[in-house]
């Protein structure tokens, strides 16, 4: 990161008033929210998700670091001022959430941007690091991919996959890095299969489980697969616990087909809901914000949505996915 310009040449872009109304409301949430977060022992959470029109970041604190994303928008800033604006707001952050400029790690992204996007490099420093949530341990890296490996606003959703998870044989689709995958695991599921499309994520998820000093090569499998023709490869009551994250759209070469999941998530869910045990459960969550879950089509005996009751302090008025709870 390069050195913070001067207070003078910040002023040219970023005006005390504009200066003082961010820190202002950065201060503010940042407050509120470090109380929850040490009442709840939590040390990786959002602290500011565009609060501000004039400021399109979302922060993120990952204990003693820092991930800000700043959204792309339309500004009469130069390139030059642009970057002296961005700086000037980074020693903002710097200042107010304590933490060191080279803690803090920025990236650019699409304001619409889905989760097909964790798939995109963005470079090759390879930095990762290891934090904790409930006692778990898990790498993330700020620095290659527009995700940094654990998706914050599930938080309480592992949670309840951990709780369920005893003596289960459960399957974790669109498994990303693994976190989902963990957690049951912790929770001594009898059997735990991640499968995803990307090599390079299911390498990530297994270096989260040996972290975790979760070993067991009969019982914890990494597939290499795509999840619409691994379904279609199952037995009925395969699984008592499924957990499905899918990306909004993929077109991925290393697929069949498209991803498309409003117009795919009955098939997906039918298929399985055939390799689930009766009574079974899987959670299912998409990220698109005009999803339509369509229950009339799919076999399923209960579909509750449960967004409200997995959002976690930190994303209320916020969280742009839907989470369901599917019992077969």
């Amino acid at each position: 990161m390069e050195s913070t310009p001067s207070s003078s040449e910040s002023n040219f872009v970023l005006s005390p008033q504009k200066a003082e109304m961010f820190e202002n409301r950065l201060n503010k949430v940042f407050k509120r929210k470090k109380k929850i977060a040490q009442k709840q022992q939590i040390t990786c959470w959002r602290v500011y998700d565009h609060d501000l029109p004039e400021f399109p970041f979302c922060i993120d604190l990952y204990e003693n670091h820092v991930y800000v994303a700043e959204y792309h928008r339309k500004h009469k800033m130069s390139e030059e001022e642009h970057t002296q604006w961005l700086e000037a707001c980074l020693q903002l952050i710097s200042t107010h959430l304590d933490v060191p400029n080279e803690n803090i790690y920025v990236k650019q992204r699409k304001r619409k941007a889905n989760r097909n996007d964790q798939y995109e490099k963005t470079g090759d420093a390879q930095q990762y690091f290891t934090v904790m949530e409930n006692g778990l341990k898990f790498l993330v890296n700020l620095t290659d991919y527009l995700d940094t490996g654990l998706f914050l606003d599930h938080r309480i959703t592992r949670q309840m996959v951990r709780s369920e998870a005893l003596n289960k044989r459960v399957l974790n689709l669109f498994a990303y890095t693994g976190s989902f995958s963990v957690y049951a695991a912790a929770g001594q599921a009898s059997s735990v299969t991640t499968v995803d499309l990307s090599k390079t994520y299911l390498q990530w998820a297994q270096d989260n489980f040996t972290i975790n000093r979760l070993k067991n090569n009969a019982a914890y499998h990494f597939i290499h697969a795509d999840v619409k023709q691994y379904l279609k490869t199952l037995q009925p009551n395969s699984f008592d616990l499924i957990i499905m994250d899918p990306p909004t759209f993929s077109n991925s070469k290393r697929m069949k087909d498209i991803l498309d999941i409003q117009r795919d998530h009955v098939a997906l869910l039918n298929d399985a809901l055939h390799a689930l045990t009766p009574g079974g459960t899987i959670y299912f969550s998409t990220n698109y914000t005009k999803f339509v879950m369509d229950e009339e089509n799919i076999r399923a005996s209960i579909i509750k949505n449960i967004t409200n009751a997995t959002t976690p302090f930190d994303f209320e008025g916020k969280l742009k996915r839907w989470c369901y709870r599917i019992t077969k």
